[in-house]
């Protein structure tokens, strides 16, 4: 698959290692830096989305989607590996969770600018999915960086695969993208609850922030990956 997202907030927050492991399932282990497990909230939008030499689809090509996520290794190969993902296009959903085996939700959305600002909000259809809900205005407030291998943020960004897993089999699909254009960000986080509804409690500090206005990605079909 080929796609591009778009103005993409980061935010980050420490969470307990012993609350993840209850959630992740045990065939990948944390992965940690400095000792520290993370999790993201990441508000984005999607366009330009199609099979690989293939011409977009009309009304599925460009949505918005909604991600939570946290930080996993299997064989020393570091990965992504989602709690929850929202979208606003029901066909994608279950494309997604049939091709992907990934947790994906339908949920009303919107995306909009107001004078540098990105307005994103996000609510579940239906219960009991309706728990997660995100409601935000964030923009980038420093120069594009690419950040250096051994600091925190590449670290949390420089990854090239996701995981699943079904029942005993852990599946792997490999992403490729550029090195992520991050800017400093601020945010107004007005409404999240997009933690909780996977039974995660967020710590009352600051998360933190980045943006990235555009990247382009491709993803490969899903693998299992042998024992």
């Amino acid at each position: 698959m080929v796609q591009t997202w778009n103005d993409l907030l980061f935010a980050h927050w420490p969470v307990s290692a012993e609350v993840l492991r209850l959630l992740v399932p045990s065939a990948l282990a944390l992965d940690t830096f400095d000792g520290r497990c993370w999790l993201a909230v990441a508000p984005f939008h999607m366009s330009g989305i199609r099979a690989r030499r293939l011409p977009p689809i009309p009304g599925f090509s460009a949505f918005p989607e909604l991600n939570v996520r946290t930080y996993v290794t299997l064989g020393e190969k570091p990965g992504v590996y989602f709690f929850s993902l929202d979208a606003s296009n029901l066909a994608a959903v279950w494309l997604a969770r049939a091709a992907y085996r990934l947790p994906y939700f339908h949920a009303r959305m919107t995306v909009g600018c107001d004078s540098g600002w990105v307005r994103y909000s996000s609510r579940r259809h239906s219960p009991p999915d309706s728990d997660g809900a995100f409601n935000a205005k964030y923009r980038a407030v420093g120069p594009v960086q690419l950040r250096n291998p051994g600091t925190l943020e590449h670290w949390l960004t420089e990854r090239y695969c996701l995981y699943t897993v079904a029942g005993n089999d852990v599946f792997r699909a490999e992403i490729h993208h550029p090195q992520w254009p991050l800017q400093d960000a601020e945010a107004e986080i007005m409404e999240n609850t997009m933690a909780s509804a996977v039974g995660i409690e967020l710590p009352d500090v600051r998360p933190l922030l980045h943006f990235a206005e555009k990247l382009d990605v491709l993803i490969w079909p899903l693998r299992r990956v042998a024992d």
